[in-house]
Order: structure tokens, then C-alpha cells, then sequence
């Protein structure tokens, strides 16, 4: 039986030409004492997620965040002044002025993370909201939570504390997919370094398996050659054997989503995810930049989302489309009850080992 080494992936696409622009119109004037015609708001583009995203990238600079709409189909982007907001329209965007600034508030995430670091905790900077949001797990109560509640009170209305009735964990166990040590996780992304085939998984994955098989007490297919966690979340193993790599995710109903580029996430953005335990969900980005106090370590910089997951899809695709957005990292709750799932950028993982996506 062969067995195709598919890594969980997601896709975004980059839609050029979707930001077509309609043109200020000009009134050319009869004489001197003409009242000139007001310029006319310009007429925003409905953009795909992976148009928005494109935008978004271009606009990251004097602005209090953004997040795609995916409704109207547009890219709304946080600004602080009117000057701000005539130059994010001329982008083709839609701007909203908010009181934060994204200054104001990352130095509240840095405030938090000096001060209120505690296992079961996680934060991100929430555009929609134009705040922090906090969430603290289950485990999170006396003493623990009088402090993290002193430090968010401390940053005002720029932070917003919620309750998990999960606990934020790295999503690894039992089962089958690939295997290791007696513990299982999932693929992520096949990707090439120096000509030569490897995947990405998650890094308390690589942490804890050396030598990985593709079922339970079969023959080695590849070897961790590095991991990172906590820190980060992200792992990169070596194919040993001749296993088929293609560039794809298994969607689990007897076809692949092909893979052809890693691309950042949006916030806004509808994403699916592949894991050996629940298989594919879809759900949106929340947050990202997003921050994770899991009792091993602190992660930093990753994504959040609403999509669920269960031990075993560590490791897993996070995708948009043809393009490879995450590694599924942990977070709380089940794919019966719902939760948050944070998962490690696949850019950032193939910057650290020279890799790419193939």
C-alpha cells in the first residue's frame, strides 16, 4: 500500500486585479469663479480574502490594524485620523477611525507579557474590537487570576478579559497518521531545502519524536532534523526513504487540496484545517501576532482562530485555498463543543530553514 506523505495545509490566494480602483472624477471649470465639484468617495472593490490579504500587507504602516470583511467582501483597516483614512480609501479599503492606536495597544500586549505571563492564559490584538483580548482556561483561578485581572485592569478599556471552559494545550496523542515514540501528531507541509524533500510539522511534535513512521510501529519515512518549542511552534523533518511527497492536503473525502505557496493570514479571513483526528474544519481568524502561555512555555506570534482541533492534528495544515497558512499548534475545547486553536505561521518556519513550499 502506498502511503502519500500529504501535509495539512492552507491556501491563500493572492487575487491580482482585484483592486481595481474607480477614478476620482474632475470637474473641469467654465471660469474663474466656478465652484468646484466634490470629489466623489472612491468606489471600493470586492475583494477575495486573498486579495484582502495582499492589501492588507501594503497597508500595515500609521495603521491601528485591519480585518476582511468577508460579507461585504472588503478589507476594513483601523485608523486613528482623517489623513489616515483619505489614504487607506485611496487604497481601495475601507477605513473606520478607532481610539487605539496599534502602538497603544501592542504596548499593552508587552505589559501583559511582563507582567501577567501565567500558564493557561493567551492574548492577541484584536482588530475588530480595537482591543487586546485576554483568555484565560479553566486552570487560571485564586491568586493566579487576581493578578492577571489587576494587570488587565491597569490597561483599561485597551483590554478585554474572557473565560475558556478548556485548558490550552499542544494537541498531541495517541492514534494514527505520523507516528513516533508511541505519540502521534500530523503533517503539516511538504517543502524543499536544497533540493531535497522534508516536511514541516509542529514543534513540540519534533520535540518528542526523533524517527517518524506513517502507521503505528511501521518503518521510519523521515527523521527531525530541527524543532523549536516553546518560542515558537515549528519543526522540519527529513524524508530517509523513497515515501511519496506530493504538495497537497488531504481533505479526507478521497481528494487533495494542492499546495503552491505559503501566504499570511487576515484576520476575517475563512480558513479550513487538516488534522489525522478530526480531519477538515473551516472556521475564521481572530487574531494574529497572537500569544499563547501553554504550561511547557510561552509561544509567540501565532494565529488565532475559532476553528476546532483535538489532540493528534498537532502539526496539521492550516489553509486557504492553494495556499499553506499554519501548522496547527494547540489551544482548548473539541470539535463537539468548539474552542480556539492557535497555530504557528508557515511563513515564519520556512524563513527559519531556508525551505519553500513543493
Amino acid at each position: 500500500m502506498k502511503h502519500r506523505r500529504i501535509p495539512n495545509r492552507r491556501v491563500v490566494v493572492a487575487g491580482a486585479g482585484a483592486l481595481a480602483l474607480a477614478a476620482t472624477a474632475t470637474v473641469a471649470l467654465a471660469n474663474a469663479n466656478a465652484t468646484p465639484a466634490p470629489a466623489r468617495t472612491p468606489v471600493l472593490a470586492k475583494l477575495t480574502s486573498a486579495a484582502a490579504s495582499t492589501l492588507a500587507s501594503h497597508l500595515k504602516t500609521d495603521t491601528a490594524g485591519s480585518f476582511y470583511d468577508a460579507k461585504a467582501k472588503k478589507l476594513v483597516v483601523n485608523v486613528v485620523n482623517k489623513a489616515q483614512a483619505r489614504a487607506v480609501r485611496a487604497k481601495g479599503a475601507e477605513a473606520r477611525l478607532v481610539e487605539h492606536t496599534f502602538a497603544q495597544l501592542d504596548s499593552a500586549r508587552r505589559t501583559l507579557k511582563s507582567k501577567a505571563t501565567i500558564p493557561g492564559t493567551s492574548w492577541g490584538i484584536d482588530p475588530q474590537s480595537n482591543k487586546v483580548v485576554v483568555t484565560a482556561d479553566r486552570t487560571v483561578k485564586g491568586t493566579k487570576l487576581d493578578r492577571l485581572t489587576k494587570v488587565a485592569k491597569s490597561l483599561g478599556d485597551k483590554v478585554e478579559v474572557r473565560r475558556s471552559k478548556g485548558e490550552f494545550k499542544p494537541f498531541i496523542g495517541g492514534g494514527d497518521a505520523i507516528w513516533g515514540s508511541g505519540a502521534r501528531c500530523s503533517l503539516g507541509f511538504n517543502v524543499v531545502k536544497d533540493g531535497k524533500p522534508y516536511f514541516l510539522t509542529a514543534g513540540h511534535c519534533g520535540n518528542e519524536i526523533k524517527s517518524w513512521s506513517d502507521k503505528q510501529g511501521g518503518s521510519a519515512i523521515a527523521t527531525t532534523e530541527d524543532s523549536k518549542f516553546p518560542g515558537d511552534d515549528f519543526s522540519l523533518a527529513k524524508y530517509t526513504g523513497d515515501t511519496p511527497h506530493p504538495s497537497a492536503v488531504d481533505l479526507y473525502n478521497g481528494s487533495t487540496q494542492k499546495i503552491t505557496k505559503a501566504a499570511e493570514a487576515t484576520v476575517g479571513e475563512k480558513v479550513q484545517r487538516s488534522g489525522s483526528t478530526t480531519q477538515v474544519h473551516g472556521g475564521t481568524v481572530k487574531a494574529l501576532n497572537a500569544s499563547v502561555n501553554y504550561q511547557e512555555g510561552t509561544v509567540e506570534g501565532l494565529i488565532q482562530t475559532d476553528v476546532c482541533a483535538e489532540p493528534g492534528d498537532s502539526g496539521g495544515a492550516l489553509f486557504d485555498g492553494d495556499a499553506a497558512i499554519g501548522l496547527t499548534s494547540g489551544g482548548s475545547g473539541d470539535c463537539s463543543k468548539g474552542g480556539e486553536t492557535f497555530f504557528q505561521p508557515v511563513p515564519e518556519a520556512l524563513k527559519a530553514y531556508g525551505a519553500q513550499i513543493g
